[in-house]
Order: structure tokens, then sequence, then C-alpha cells
């Protein structure tokens, strides 16, 4: 048997009930996961981050929330052990294009590896832009659904791997071989969650991710970035689309939101919209420096970039 909140989380992901731990549910729970759970910072900005002790992060899941990649991995490592697979976390660090050659972790991330049938996989479904799927944890180039991936050793001070997404914002993923405790997260989560430097603070953000591409919201612009079709984008233009797209696009429940925190939320919106636009034009028409400055959310994935880099990273 498992818990209440965990059979609600799997509720969640479209399951009735517990699948047995094989590598073809492994990859239909990831599937899922990225395609109904969305990465977002909705509680950061009104103020009151969650924690990130994975029990809570998975009563948050079960009640329709999603959260950054601690409290994603976190709660999807408590899943998939509660299910027989063999999990393990890792210290991570997502770094941005101009920190490419950097083989350290900070602890901004953490990582998943699980192993099941035999072969061991990295699993993540807090990368906002990452793989539809577990990648094989063997070193070598992935191509999945026009998306192209890399793992290879970390070759630094410390055993690990390093995967690399050349076109995501965030294109370098460093994650030490050995086991991590939640603990060893703290630090940074209170630094990504409450400092006024953070992008997680200053930007609000949601990510889902199917087999096609990824739709991301950053401040009030709506992005899909498809490998194929290419990136579109649109402004939402009131607090009615607004939420109503945080429902249907990413579906995250918004019934624990009261009005004055709708209120509160799509002002400080509109502001942090206010001054990026204002920062464009500052920039001139030809886009000088677009983005520059804007692709760190703090840690975990920034907005995914498709073929066209950073073009979903530069809204608001």
């Amino acid at each position: 048997m498992i818990s209440a909140p965990l059979a609600g989380y799997l509720r969640r992901l479209g399951f009735a009930g517990p699948p047995r731990p094989t590598a073809e549910a492994l990859f239909a729970l990831q599937r899922a996961h990225l395609e109904r759970i969305p990465y977002e910072n909705l509680d950061i900005q009104l103020g009151r981050p969650p924690g990130i002790d994975p029990e809570l992060s998975v009563r948050r899941i079960a009640a329709g929330r999603g959260g950054y990649c601690l409290h994603l991995n976190g709660a999807f490592s408590v899943l998939l052990r509660a299910l027989g697979y063999d999990v393990t976390r890792h210290f991570a660090a997502v770094h941005l294009p101009v920190e490419r050659e950097r083989r350290d972790a900070t602890g901004d991330h953490l990582a998943l590896t699980v192993r099941v049938d035999g072969a061991a996989y990295v699993v993540d479904t807090g990368l906002g832009d990452g793989p539809h799927e577990p990648l094989p944890l063997r070193a070598g180039t992935y191509r999945r659904g026009g998306f192209t991936y890399r793992l290879e050793e970390l070759g630094g001070p410390v055993a690990g791997w390093r995967y690399v997404n050349d076109a995501g914002s965030a294109p370098v993923m460093n994650f030490h071989a050995g086991p991590a405790d939640m603990a060893e997260f703290e630090a940074e989560h209170l630094r990504m969650s409450t400092s006024a430097e953070s992008g997680f603070v200053r930007t609000l953000a949601l990510l889902r991710r199917d087999a096609r591409g990824v739709d991301a919201l950053r401040g009030r612009v709506l992005s899909r970035i498809d490998p194929v079709r290419g990136t579109s984008e649109r402004e939402l233009e009131t607090p009615g689309e607004f939420f109503r797209v945080i429902e249907t696009v990413f579906g995250r429940r918004i019934d624990d939101l009261t009005p004055a925190d709708r209120d509160a939320l799509w002002a400080r919106v509109g502001r942090a919209h206010e001054a990026w636009l204002a920062g464009k034009a500052d920039r001139g028409a030809d886009g000088a420096d677009k983005g520059a400055g804007r692709a760190d959310l703090g840690a975990c994935p920034t907005p995914p970039a498709g073929p066209a880099p950073h073009a979903a990273a530069t809204a608001p």
C-alpha cells in the first residue's frame, strides 16, 4: 500500500494505481510528470517559499501545485522509491552559457539517477527544458523529438556526470556521482527562494514539457518552443487570461490563491513586465544585448530556448 498523498500524486499523473517498477513504467512516469506537473515559482513570487522536505513536496503536488527542481525531483524520488525503484539523489548545479566550462556543482539543482531492469538512467523532472524521457547513464549523444542532449563524465575534482543541452538557456547541468542528502541543498534553496538577487524572486516563471516542445510563461509573455515549428510568443493582456493560462496550459491549480493573492501577483508581474519593456526599449530596436542578464532564474532551469537560443529567456 502507498500513502494517500502518493495515491493523489499518481492520480495527477494519470495512473489509477501503482505501476510495477519497470523501465517502461519509469519512462511513462517521467513523461506524465513533465506534461502534468509544472515547474513554477508562484509561492516564491508571493513571498511564501515552500520548504524542500520531499514529503511536503509530495503533498503539494497531490494538491495541484508544482515547484522548482528541489521540489519536483525531491517529490519524484519519494514516489519512485515507494514504487520499488532504486533511486539516488545527487548534488548538482545548472550553469548558464557563460559558465558552460565549469565542472563544479553548487547545490542549486537536485539530480536523480534510477536503476531498474539492469540499467541506470538520468531521471529529471526539474529541468523544464530537459528530456521528455530518462536518458541512459552512459556517455553519448541522445536525440529525442528534435532535441539533442549529451552526457559525459564530469572530469572535475569530484567524480560525476555532465549533462549538456546546447539549445537550452542553461546548457549544462553537472552532478556528483555520490548520493546527497536533502539537507545539503538548504542553503542554496534559501538563497534562491528569498534573495532579492535571485531570478526566482525577480521573475515569475512556469514551464511545461511535452513530446514536441516546451510551454513557458515568463512574466506576462507566453512562449511555445518547438524545434520543428520554431518559437512563438504572445503577451497576456488581462488577469483573467493570465490565471486561465496558469490553470489550463500549465495544469497548476490556483484554488490556494485568495483574491488578494491574485491581485498582488498580477500587480507584481505587471511591474516586472513594464520594467522589462523599458529595458528592451533602452537597448534599441535591434535587440542589442537582448536577454543579457535575464537568463538566470537563480538555478534549476531557465526558461528554455528552442532553435533560436534564448528566445524565451528574454521575456520578463
